[in-house]
C-alpha cells in the first residue's frame, strides 16, 4: 500500500485548485498555469519540483512542436490554399445541404490531420457560413459538425492536435519507451474519423436546431429595429459636419451612430470618411428606436419609415463589409470595454450588436459593454479593416473577407506550393525518423520564413501563446504528481477497483473519464493528469500501457459536450447561434459512440 505523504496532499490540493480555476475561469487558463509553476517551485520541499523541473514545460518537445505548428499553419493559411477550396465546394454542393455537410466534414478532417485544427476552423467558418447562405441552409446545421470534424481529424496524425504531442512525450517519460511516431495511431484515427463522420452526416442533422436564419445577419442579431434611414434637409444642422464626427459631437449622449451615407448612387462608410454631410444625403443610423426619433427631431432630419435596412444595404463588397467576429481566449481585449477598445476610432468599425455566450443580445449602449471570451460581435467596417481584424489575433473573423493573396483567376499565389512543400518535408522527415518532430517543425518554420511564405513577425503573431503557457504550466504539475507518489497512489486505488472489472472495461473508463475532464478543464490538462495514472494502472493490471495511453490520448480529443472544452467549439458558438445544450445534445451520443469504437479499435489493433 502506497503511504500518503504531506507532499502528495499538497500536490493534490494544487490539482484541485487548478481544476476549479479552469472550470470557473476565475482567471484565464494560461494565467492559472503560470501560477501553478510558481506554486510548484515555491513549495519545492513538498512538491519536489525544483526550478529546472518547474520550467521544463517551456523546453518540452511537445511545447516547441505545438509552437512551431501554429506558425506552419499560419504559413499555409496566408497562401489562401484552404480558402480557394470554397469555390470547389460551391461547385460540388450545388445548393444541396447534404452535399455541403459532406464536403465540410470530408475536407475539414483530413486537413486538420496535418495542419493545426484551430486555424483550419478559423478559415473554414466564414467559408462555410457564406456557402450556407448561398444554399439557403442555416449555418447552425453545419458549424458544430465543422468543429467536431476538425477534432476527429486531429486524431489522424501526431501533429493533428497539441493533445497528441503532449501525450506522446508523457508516454515516453512514464514508460521509458520511444514517443509516438507521426503515424502511430493513424489506423485507429482513421476508424474513429470514419465512424464520427458517419454520425455527423446522419444523426447530427436531426439533433441540430436551426438557430440562425441563412443570409440575414441583421435579422439574426435582432438589429433591424435599431437601424433606420433618414434624409438630410438643407436646414439640418448636420450639413457641413464630417459624417464620422456626428455621433462624437453634440449628439454623443444620445448613443446613436451614423453607419453610412448614400449620396446619389454612391455609398461611403461614415467611420472611414472625413467627408461632410450634405443636403439630400440619406444616412443609415444605429440606435434605440425612440432615440433615433429624438435624434431626428434635434437634428431636423426626415425619418424614412419605409426604408428598411437589410444586409444588402450594409454589406457592399466593393467598399463596405458587414462582419461577424468572435472574441477568442487569447484576445488582448478580453475584459476591456468596447468603448475602451475604441473599435470605431482605431478600426473604422461600428458595432451593431453583441451576442453573449448564453445567447443574450446587446444592441445599444456598447461603450460600457465588457468584452468576454466567446462574445460574437456584428459590426460594419471596410474590407481592408476586416482583413486587419482577422490578422490581428484579437478577433476571429467568422464572415467572408476578400483576400488579396488569391489570384484573380481563382488560383493560388506562387508561395502556396512552397508552403505545401515545407509541410510535406516536416511530416516526411519526422515520419521517417530522420530528425525528431520538434526539430523538423522548427526547421519548417525557418524554411517558411526564408522562402517568403511567412514573415518573422507573422510567425510570432500566429502562436497562441496562451496555449503555450498552459502547456508549460500543466506539464510540471503532472511531473509533481509522479515525483510525490500521487500517481502511484491513484493507480493503486484504481487497480483495487479494477480487480473486479475486465481490463477492456477499465480501458473504456479511462477513455470516457479523460473525455469528460477535457470538456471542462481543457484536453491538454486532462491528458497530462490522466495519462500517467492510466499507464501505472496498466502496469498494475499486467496490461499493455500503450493501449491505455492511446485511450487517454483519444479521450482528450473528444471534448464534444461543451463549448468551452475546445477552442474550435467556442469559435463556432456565436456564428451558429448555439446554446450550451446544443453541444450536449449532439456531443454526448457521439462521445459514448466513440468510447465503444475507440476501445474496440485498440483491442482489435493492438490488444490489451
Amino acid at each position: 500500500m502506497v503511504a500518503v505523504t504531506s507532499g502528495m496532499l499538497v500536490v493534490f490540493a494544487l490539482v484541485v485548485v487548478t481544476m476549479a480555476l479552469f472550470v470557473t475561469e476565475a482567471a484565464p487558463p494560461d494565467v492559472t498555469a503560470i501560477g501553478v509553476i510558481v506554486a510548484l517551485v515555491v513549495l519545492e520541499p513538498w512538491t519536489r519540483v525544483d526550478l529546472q523541473t518547474g520550467l521544463s514545460g517551456f523546453s518540452s518537445a511537445a511545447t516547441i512542436t505545438v509552437l512551431s505548428m501554429y506558425a506552419l499553419s499560419e504559413g499555409v493559411r496566408q497562401t489562401g490554399a484552404i480558402r480557394v477550396l470554397g469555390d470547389a465546394v460551391a461547385s460540388f454542393t450545388n445548393g444541396s445541404e447534404s452535399r455541403l455537410l459532406a464536403a465540410v466534414v470530408g475536407l475539414t478532417g483530413p486537413i486538420a490531420g496535418v495542419v493545426n485544427n484551430t486555424p483550419v476552423v478559423a478559415v473554414f467558418v466564414p467559408m462555410v457560413s457564406d456557402l450556407a447562405d448561398q444554399a439557403n441552409v442555416s449555418p447552425s446545421k453545419l458549424l458544430i459538425p465543422l468543429s467536431y470534424a476538425s477534432m476527429l481529424g486531429g486524431t489522424l496524425t501526431l501533429v493533428g492536435t497539441a493533445t497528441n504531442l503532449v501525450a506522446s512525450e508523457a508516454y515516453a517519460e512514464a514508460t521509458g519507451l520511444p514517443p509516438f511516431s507521426m503515424f502511430t495511431f493513424t489506423p485507429l484515427g482513421a476508424v474513429v474519423f470514419v465512424v464520427g463522420a458517419g454520425y455527423l452526416l446522419t444523426v447530427a442533422p436531426r439533433l441540430l436546431p436551426e438557430r440562425i436564419e441563412p443570409g440575414n445577419r441583421t435579422g439574426n442579431y435582432g438589429v433591424e429595429p435599431f437601424l433606420a434611414r433618414v434624409l438630410v434637409p438643407a436646414r439640418s444642422p448636420l450639413v457641413g459636419i464630417p459624417a464620422g464626427e456626428v455621433s462624437d459631437d453634440t449628439y454623443r449622449d444620445l448613443n446613436v451612430d451614423i453607419l453610412d451615407v448614400l449620396r446619389g448612387g454612391e455609398h461611403f462608410i461614415a467611420a472611414d470618411s472625413d467627408r461632410e454631410v450634405e443636403s439630400r444625403d440619406i444616412l443609415t443610423i444605429r440606435g434605440d428606436p425612440a432615440t433615433i426619433r429624438r435624434f431626428c427631431d434635434l437634428a431636423d432630419l426626415r425619418f424614412l419609415p419605409r426604408a428598411s435596412v437589410t444586409d444588402a444595404e450594409l454589406d457592399r463588397p466593393e467598399r463596405v463589409a458587414l462582419v461577424e467576429l468572435v472574441v477568442p481566449r487569447e484576445s488582448g481585449l478580453v475584459g476591456e470595454t468596447i468603448g475602451g477598445a475604441r473599435l470605431r476610432e482605431r478600426y473604422d468599425a461600428t458595432v451593431l450588436a453583441v451576442r453573449r455566450r448564453g445567447g443574450d443580445l446587446i444592441r445599444e449602449h456598447f461603450r460600457d459593454v465588457e468584452l468576454q471570451v466567446g462574445d460574437s460581435l456584428l459590426l460594419q467596417t471596410t474590407n481592408e479593416t476586416a482583413r486587419y481584424l482577422r490578422d490581428s489575433g484579437d478577433f476571429v473573423v467568422t464572415s467572408e473577407v476578400a483576400d488579396e493573396f488569391i489570384e484573380d483567376n481563382g488560383g493560388l499565389s506562387p508561395t502556396s506550393f512552397r508552403a505545401f512543400a515545407v509541410i510535406a518535408a516536416v511530416i516526411g522527415l519526422a515520419a521517417l525518423g530522420v530528425v525528431p518532430i520538434a526539430i523538423a517543425a522548427l526547421g519548417g518554420v525557418a524554411a517558411m520564413v526564408t522562402l517568403g511564405c511567412l514573415s518573422a513577425s507573422d510567425a510570432y503573431g500566429a502562436v497562441s501563446w496562451n496555449v503555450i503557457f498552459l502547456l508549460a504550466g500543466v506539464i510540471p504539475l503532472g511531473r509533481a504528481l509522479q515525483l510525490t507518489g500521487g500517481v502511484a497512489l491513484i493507480s493503486e486505488l484504481v487497480g483495487v477497483a479494477a480487480t473486479y472489472l475486465p481490463v477492456v472495461v477499465v480501458l473504456a473508463a479511462f477513455y470516457l473519464l479523460t473525455g469528460l475532464l477535457a470538456n471542462v478543464i481543457t484536453p491538454v490538462a486532462s491528458v497530462v493528469l490522466m495519462l500517467p495514472v492510466a499507464i501505472d494502472t496498466a502496469f498494475g493490471l499486467g496490461a499493455d500501457p500503450f493501449g491505455f495511453a492511446l485511450a487517454v490520448t483519444f479521450g482528450g480529443s473528444t471534448a464534444f459536450m461543451t463549448p468551452i472544452g475546445y477552442q474550435t467549439n467556442l469559435m463556432v458558438y456565436g456564428p451558429g447561434g448555439y446554446r450550451f445544450a446544443d453541444y450536449l445534445r449532439v456531443g454526448a451520443p457521439l462521445q459514448l459512440l466513440l468510447t465503444a469504437v475507440t476501445t474496440g479499435g485498440i483491442v482489435l489493433l493492438w490488444g490489451v
